[in-house]
């Protein structure tokens, strides 16, 4: 009796865990496609300043059928281009740099609502090693609808430098 009784409660618990992991796993998708959504949001133009003062700009559209977000981003006479695109429960980053060298980063979104993203380096083609420099970490933060703060973090000879770009959507008026 004692036996059928703890079979009884080992399947009860193996049912269990069926139910649950792939309800928490669906949530966790869910956390990436809202992120990824708030970031097809952000379509238009972008203008701000450097924590140096130097402007910046960057313009953000959704690409190949919605399935890929492009930003644009032009400083100081260089222009690069991330592409960001959902992958199971997170979001990857291919940051195409005025360095010549391409970070693969990527951010896993927590919970929601989505406040911030933080994409994390996972490697880089073009890069014969990692002392070379190169952007090793962003983080987007959401103010608001039409504020955004990027935080890139460049690494090079294993030390880091953060530049700051605070953006506000330009709203184009029809005079």
């Amino acid at each position: 009796m004692r036996h059928e009784m703890s079979q009884r409660s080992f399947v009860l618990v193996l049912l269990a865990v069926a139910i649950l992991v792939p309800s928490l796993s669906a949530s966790s998708g869910n956390f990436a496609t809202d992120a990824f959504r708030k970031l097809q949001s952000l379509e238009g133009n972008w203008e701000g300043r450097t924590q140096q003062g130097e402007p910046v700009k960057s313009y953000i559209s959704p690409i190949a059928s919605n399935t890929a977000v492009i930003e644009t981003v032009s400083l100081g006479g260089d222009e690069m281009v991330s592409l960001y695109s959902v992958n199971a429960n997170s979001i990857l980053l291919v940051h195409y740099c005025a360095t010549n060298n391409q970070p693969r980063m990527r951010a896993i979104p927590a919970s929601t609502p989505i406040q911030e993203l933080v994409f994390s380096f996972e490697g880089a083609a073009n890069l014969p090693s990692l002392a070379v420099g190169h952007e090793r970490k962003l983080v987007i933060e959401f103010q608001d609808s039409d504020h955004i703060t990027e935080r890139w973090t460049w690494r090079r000879d294993g030390k880091d430098t953060d530049m700051v770009f605070r953006l506000a959507r330009v709203h184009f008026s029809r005079n």
